[in-house]
């Protein structure tokens, strides 16, 4: 098993999508990308932490690839919005892709590359080398599993579900 970590908007929507993947072993959602010890979710919302609302993604990379898990992570969040994704807004919301070895920074890097020549705005996803990744509190893990009728999940984490089961249909996992 490796791992990737992504941050792009809020948590549980990065978490959802990724769910849905055959080769996913877990997501994780979490913190990082910033500078306070062990955050608690009040303080990663205040701004003041660093942090980025991540998750972290554990796969079998003979089944998926991390090139198409990056695939779906900017299939499914915008990486040309500034510390934003939809009406989530602040630092901790930013498009983040954060590295585990060279080798996943290098591609992810190729990628934003390759990325940012297809978009009129340019690409303005940070790609960092994971230092430290932080679990989020019990309450939202498998948060869109758990509150599929919540108004935000409805709104936001459902439309990006359905888009992961469309576009890479290849990719999902069979008792989804």
């Amino acid at each position: 098993m490796e791992r990737a970590t992504f941050g792009g908007g809020c948590f549980w929507c990065t978490e959802a999508a990724m769910k849905e993947l055959e080769g996913v072993a877990s997501v994780t959602s979490g913190y990082a990308g910033g500078h306070v010890e062990d955050p608690s979710y009040r303080e990663v919302c205040s701004g003041s932490t660093g942090h980025a609302e991540v998750v972290q993604v554990e796969y079998d990379p003979d089944v998926i690839g991390y090139d198409e898990l990056l695939e779906v992570f900017f299939a499914t969040h915008d990486p040309t919005q500034l510390n934003r994704q939809g009406p989530d807004v602040g630092t901790q919301y930013r498009s983040i892709v954060l590295s585990h070895d060279d080798e996943q920074h290098e591609q992810a890097e190729a990628y934003i590359e390759a990325l940012d020549a297809e978009y009129d705005d340019d690409v303005v996803t940070e790609l960092e080398p994971l230092e430290t990744f932080y679990r989020a509190e019990e309450k939202h893990q498998d948060y869109f599993e758990k509150n599929p009728n919540d108004a935000y999940c409805t709104m936001h984490a459902a439309p990006k579900v359905e888009k992961v089961r469309e576009k890479f249909a290849e990719n999902v996992a069979a008792e989804q």
